[in-house]
């Protein structure tokens, strides 16, 4: 058997569902569907996020039981600077002394180079690129 990432369902509060079209429009993703209690977003290996409004009015805790985190790849440590800079325009702060080179999780010639943020439903991102250091 062979499978791959499918799609994951996201609950938020939908008034904040521009924040991740805006923000995946950026990453290069493409709007799958859209009405006003969803959006989906899919990339080029056809994994899809879809984005839709939660049934209850409750906090997430990525550090509590679930999920802690969503990891998007980047094709070069220049991209991740470049989300970096898409943040700060937006006004979304990077988190836990981020971009920077995590050492502990790459190999000798290579780097994994990240930056951690929350969306405004405290759902925790990260953008990373692995590879070679440039």
């Amino acid at each position: 058997m062979k499978s791959n990432l499918g799609h994951l369902q996201i609950n938020i509060q939908i008034k904040n569902k521009a924040f991740y079209k805006d923000l995946f429009t950026f990453l290069g993703w493409s709007t799958l569907y859209e009405d006003e209690d969803m959006i989906g977003v899919g990339c080029e290996k056809e994994s899809s996020l879809w984005f839709g409004a939660g049934l209850k009015d409750v906090k997430n805790d990525y550090d509590g039981i679930g999920v802690n985190h969503l990891g998007v790849s980047v094709e070069k440590q220049s991209d991740v600077d470049e989300a970096v800079e898409y943040l700060k325009v937006h006004g979304v702060p990077a988190l836990f002394e981020t971009p920077r080179h995590r050492s502990e999780f790459s190999g000798e010639g290579s780097t994994y180079y990240q930056v951690m943020f929350e969306s405004p439903d405290k759902i925790l991102f990260e953008v990373v690129y692995t590879g070679p250091k440039q």
